[in-house]
């Protein structure tokens, strides 16, 4: 199963199958918070129960062995406090509990720890024993013997874990406008970019619904355990805008293979952007596969755009600039900001204007997009999701694909389908697999981060492409570093570094456009220095990537075969 998102939600919620023992939540969480440095810290990661203490950056070391039991010998309190006997109890009990699900592991950990001591592994040549565990862990984790039904793995990852910290959240719904104007127009742009010898029929036609969506802003003054004012969402957001120091406005969109995970999921990484801003977070509630396949996913952030840009009556905002929107996602998320890019670019190319609450409204192009780990290739034909397996989580192509969950009443589908996010046909359109995209001219700046992942050689093909239509494209590869890495191990150098670059884009672009200057680098894992990236291999151009993916798709769509 392919979990394209900030997969430490899945690591610390997932109820583990080992051993008959089901590991709570917060003991995998409490195990990852090792002194010095915590890859999984709960306050950091997509998943946490509360939003991000902002403490001190603590360089990662090689941990000794009793750093693992750290946690579990923090000072509680006098042991005459009944609260503190209660706390003791509860810590003894996860103690116990993590280390069953963990002792199925032992032999994966004893393995990691000796090949990376004796640095005969190639992680081990650029990352620290503990950044290299959590890795190997978490693949481990992400492909179990007995996996969950699909439904049961979308209830466990979309709980809302509760809002606690320096964070704002002011929850809206975008009102369904009563025109259509907005379908028509994506599925315009659709049916435009289709080419009918491959994709034979038109799209599905999706419902307008409302789209949900949390605005999220940092709240300076709070404390790690606060929580938000009994105020309503409309005063909520007011207090928000009091902190927000520049109208940079962040449309963000989840990652998690379009069926898993939420904006409440995402609440750290969106505050983090919000406070390296100085702006605000827009985090949108698609509809998730495969209840809903594209392009439900697509309306849903064509109507979020145009909900920032046109408020709907008793809106919290006012309109926003198209200058101070810049679309942003991490994996799926990334996928879908690129895919309504340029389904912006093709409405604008058809002269469309969309009829949207008793106006006709021209649709704009954002002053930027930013990406994380961007999710570009649906078909998974790019080499690197062999050649760079050591250094990801994410389960490779040997592993099974959604067949391998139990039936559940989402899946599998009816009509049967290979993708869990498409049509089978549709893996071939380019709002979809967004390698297969012709033209990008005019679209405005993007940056991309990426590691040495899966993915890596499909986003570098892809900024690639940017960058020939004329785009201004920049482009950081983390050496070393897998997935989404900047949300899991979130102490390291390397996070923080890529955090910055992202951030520092998104601020960037909305102050100042004319000075975004073309780049591609790499970023060394130990040092963080930057070395310039060519991005012209040979093994990246046009046509040998669209013969892969078309090459892909013949090959795993099948009554039999179910991989996407």
């Amino acid at each position: 199963m392919l979990h394209l998102g900030c997969l430490g939600s899945i690591w610390e919620r997932w109820g583990f199958r080992g051993r008959r023992t089901h590991t709570k939540p917060h003991t995998v969480r409490k195990y990852y918070q090792i002194r010095g440095s915590a890859p999984l810290d709960p306050h950091a990661t997509i998943s946490s129960a509360t939003a991000a203490h902002d403490g001190p950056e603590v360089p990662t070391q090689l941990p000794h062995f009793q750093d693992f039991t750290n946690p579990f010998s923090e000072k509680i309190g006098p042991s005459h406090n009944k609260s503190s006997f209660a706390s003791r109890q509860k810590m003894d009990s996860e103690r116990a509990q993590l280390f069953f699900t963990l002792l199925p592991k032992l032999p994966l950990i004893l393995r990691v720890v000796i090949l990376h001591v004796l640095r005969r592994s190639e992680p081990a040549k650029y990352l620290d024993l503990r950044s290299a565990l959590t890795v190997s862990l978490l693949r481990s984790f992400l492909a179990p013997d007995r996996p969950l039904s699909i439904s049961e793995t979308q209830k466990l990852t979309s709980k809302d874990p509760g809002i606690k910290g320096r964070i704002w959240v002011s929850k809206y719904a975008t009102p369904v406008p009563q025109e259509t104007g907005v379908r028509d127009a994506l599925l315009s742009a659709i049916e435009n970019l289709r080419d009918a010898a491959s994709i034979p029929a038109p799209a599905r036609n999706p419902d307008i619904l409302p789209v949900e969506a949390e605005w999220t802003g940092y709240r300076a003054n709070a404390k790690p355990d606060s929580t938000l004012p009994e105020i309503t969402e409309k005063e909520k957001y007011d207090e928000l805008m009091k902190e927000c120091s520049n109208p940079t406005t962040i449309l963000y969109f989840h990652g998690g293979a379009y069926y898993l995970l939420d904006p409440s999921s995402h609440r750290p990484t969106t505050k983090k952007l919000a406070k390296l801003t100085g702006g605000r977070c827009y985090s949108i509630r698609y509809r998730l596969a495969p209840q809903n396949p594209f392009p439900a996913a697509l309306l849903d952030g064509l109507i979020s755009y145009l909900a920032l840009l046109y408020p709907p009556p008793e809106s919290f905002h006012e309109p926003v600039s198209p200058s101070h929107i810049v679309f942003a996602g991490d994996s799926a998320g990334g996928n879908l900001a690129l895919a309504l890019l340029q389904t912006v670019l093709e409405i604008r190319r058809q002269n469309i204007k969309v009829a949207w609450f008793g106006e006709e409204r021209e649709v704009p192009l954002p002053a930027g997009v930013a990406l994380n780990s961007p999710w570009v290739d649906l078909t998974l034909s790019s080499l690197s999701w062999e050649k760079n397996k050591e250094f990801d989580y994410l389960p490779s192509l040997t592993a099974k694909g959604p067949d391998n969950h139990p039936p559940c009443e989402v899946w599998p589908a009816d009509p049967p389908r290979a993708s869990l996010y498409a049509d089978d046909a549709f893996l071939d359109h380019p709002l979809v697999t967004l390698v297969l995209a012709k033209d990008w001219s005019g679209a405005p700046p993007v940056f991309m981060c990426t590691g040495w992942e899966l993915l890596a050689d499909e986003d570098k093909f892809l900024a690639l492409r940017l960058r020939q239509d004329g785009v201004r494209v920049v482009f950081e590869e983390y050496e070393a570093m897998p997935h989404c890495f900047a949300m899991i191990l979130t102490n390291l150098p390397a996070a923080k570094r890529c955090f910055q670059g992202w951030s520092g884009f998104i601020k960037n672009v909305v102050k100042d456009p004319a000075n975004i200057a073309p780049s591609a680098i790499t970023v060394k894992a130990k040092t963080l220095q930057e070395v310039d990236l060519d991005l012209t291999e040979e093994d990246l151009t046009e046509e040998v990537v669209h013969e892969r993916v078309r090459a892909q798709i013949k090959a795993r769509i099948s009554p039999n075969t179910s991989k996407l």
